[in-house]
């Protein structure tokens, strides 16, 4: 089969493996219908990801169809259509049973698929731990809406949830790139009494304001006074920032109201430095981490409802034998690109 392999950093080819098989109890190999790129995947390629192992397909973003089944799963049968979860997780440790699953302490657990195993980004994947890493997605959802069900709706998800937003609050969501949107999708289902999003990018602006009317939009140059002017208390309430630049954490914290939750959703390429004697005296509480993608049935019953749709980031669609040149648009945003959808015949 054909597979989009990290040979080594900087270089990605699609190459030919060999079919999967299922190697424990709990796995199940799944048919890949669907698959995307995400900004993860470039983490890997620049060489900032160093848990990352060369000759793994790459992609963590993916749906598809349940071929073969371990004699240990139970949630899915071959046959269902079905999202992937970008965390492989046990369910039993201590981590996964207080829903923190990117912690899991299994030598696979955490982020492994497209990463230390073998990714999506191909026509077959074997998933372990099948139970808790497949999701079916219902008949009236298409690939194209529980695409990003697994990862970065995930990430938005888990992000609106821990900033503990509030109906009065104002939340200021820095970035407008597919993660940023994913965020701000889940945090108006948090109904708080003003959405700002910062963001440089004049397509991604236009996006937000076409799709998005009833949120603010600002640029990080006017950011902290646009939002002290529209705010009660003399910034955000909540900040999620999800662009993860040195000077986007920066204004994150500068943003913030005093007391205020500043939520971490952006993986960094370098590390982010707290100037405390600048800051003291806001009194801030900062939450950090990754995906803990533990949401993903309540995701798709969301989506089954029509309360979420993030089909509008879905800008490009290539087959998998062109994935090079999906990277090629993705990486240098060329042509309005925001997601790309890689299909499988």
């Amino acid at each position: 089969m054909k597979a989009l392999t990290y040979l080594e950093q900087g270089k990605f080819a699609l190459t030919e493996k060999p079919r999967p098989k299922l190697q424990q109890p709990g796995d199940a190999i799944v048919r890949v219908t669907m698959s995307s790129i995400c900004t993860s995947d470039l983490h890997i390629k620049h060489g900032s990801v160093p848990r990352a192992v060369p000759g793994i397909t790459l992609g963590h973003e993916m749906v598809g169809i349940v071929e073969e089944v371990g004699e240990q799963v139970t949630a899915v049968h071959p046959g269902d259509r079905v999202t992937v979860n970008v965390e492989t997780y046990c369910g039993e440790c201590f981590f996964c049973q207080h829903g923190y699953v990117n912690n899991c302490t299994d030598p696979d657990g955490g982020w492994a698929l497209g990463c230390r195993i073998d990714g999506g980004q191909t026509e077959y994947v074997r998933v372990p731990y099948a139970n808790q890493g497949l999701n079916k997605i219902p008949d009236s959802v298409t690939d194209e809406q529980a695409l990003f069900v697994g990862d970065i709706l995930a990430t938005g998800f888990w992000a609106a949830r821990i900033s503990e937003i509030q109906p009065d609050d104002t939340v200021l969501i820095i970035g407008a790139g597919p993660t940023g949107i994913c965020t701000l999708l889940c945090v108006q289902l948090k109904n708080p009494k003003r959405i700002i999003v910062c963001e440089k990018d004049g397509e991604r602006i236009q996006f937000v304001r076409e799709h998005y009317p009833d949120v603010l939009v600002c640029t990080p140059k006017d950011c902290e006074a646009f939002t002290r002017a529209n705010s009660e208390h003399g910034g955000a309430d909540v900040v999620l920032e999800v662009a993860g630049g040195k000077d986007t954490f920066r204004l994150a914290w500068q943003a913030a109201r005093p007391n205020a939750i500043v939520t971490v959703v952006a993986l960094y390429d370098q590390d982010q430095v707290l100037p405390l004697p600048e800051m003291y005296g806001k009194n801030l509480t900062f939450k950090t981490g990754g995906v803990d993608g533990c949401d993903c049935a309540e995701i798709l019953k969301l989506i089954e409802e029509g309360k979420i749709d993030t089909t509008p980031l879905i800008t490009h669609r290539f087959p998998l034998s062109q994935i090079e040149e999906a990277y090629r648009v993705f990486e240098n945003r060329l042509d309005g690109v925001i997601k790309v959808a890689i299909v499988n015949p």
